[in-house]
């Protein structure tokens, strides 16, 4: 998600600071933005100038202090981890100068929860962008309890000058997106689970029957089933309500590292390089 973030800032004119602690991870994010934009020259949406503008915009740094000291905005998108995600956001209070905006690529943890651990709660905002970034148009902009009105009109217009549709919601778990997907996703695990039908059965009736570009199992292998894991224990512990646990199988798919496109196999399998079921549900 921060390589197309990052991507999609700099596409449109901004220079970006792409912060990652390991070294290696910002020469493969950069490696695949070059990749993606080469994919735009192809289709004829981009030049190769532009392409290189982009590229020119994107500078790397393997610490925060040195990447953030004198950003107007910085967009979070470390993994979906709650201590994680509160630790950063501590750094980036510290690291950016007071009238910063801090805002979060979090699909479901609280943003008044993040917002609580800084000195600037009204400038804190979740601006929940979707996977591929640089083709997705949606931006979920959420609203923590503090945030003030003019942090979202920024972040609204500023998702505009991007390129995308913002729509503002209020912060209570899984905002909009995922408090619908991952029952979802979850329940056509559940159906998997119970033997009501098969992998591809299942994603065969919501892509020809509900119209869905991809069906609910692959969409979570997409996903991380880890990523889906950890948003279903998010709506379960903020709702308190049974119906989000997350499936046993999918509990166990997690535990044993079967998480989907990212480990290699998940519900379909992925070594070699075509779509199939995997061999664990044929």
């Amino acid at each position: 998600m921060g390589n197309g973030i990052a991507h999609v800032f700099a596409q449109n004119g901004f220079d970006v600071s792409l912060v990652d602690l390991n070294p290696d991870q910002l020469k493969q994010a950069l490696t695949t933005i070059s990749k993606n934009l080469d994919r735009q020259v192809a289709k004829g949406t981009i030049s190769s100038t532009e392409k290189e503008a982009t590229l020119g915009r994107i500078k790397m740094f393997s610490t925060i202090t040195d990447g953030v000291n004198s950003a107007d905005l910085v967009v979070e998108a470390a993994t979906e981890n709650t201590a994680l995600k509160l630790d950063i956001f501590r750094q980036l209070d510290l690291a950016t100068p007071p009238t910063t905006i801090l805002a979060t690529n979090t699909s479901s943890i609280s943003i008044t929860k993040i917002a609580g651990v800084t000195k600037r709660p009204a400038q804190v905002i979740g601006m929940h962008f979707m996977n591929p970034v640089p083709v997705m148009k949606l931006v979920e902009v959420i609203n923590g309890y503090a945030t003030s009105k003019a942090t979202t009109q920024l972040t609204t217009d500023l998702s505009l000058k991007l390129g995308k549709i913002p729509c503002v919601v209020n912060d209570y778990p899984g905002f909009i997106a995922n408090r619908i997907l991952m029952p979802m996703i979850n329940e056509a695990i559940f159906s998997l689970y119970e033997g009501v039908a098969g992998v591809s059965e299942i994603d065969t009736v919501m892509k020809l029957g509900m119209a869905h570009p991809m069906g609910p199992l692959q969409l979570a292998d997409f996903i991380g089933l880890d990523v889906c894991y950890s948003i279903l224990q998010v709506l379960h512990e903020g709702f308190g309500n049974p119906k989000y646990a997350p499936c046993p199988l999918l509990t166990n798919m997690v535990s044993a590292g079967f998480l989907g496109v990212k480990s290699g196999e998940g519900f379909y399998a992925y070594s070699q390089g075509d779509l199939r079921v995997s061999s664990r549900f044929a």
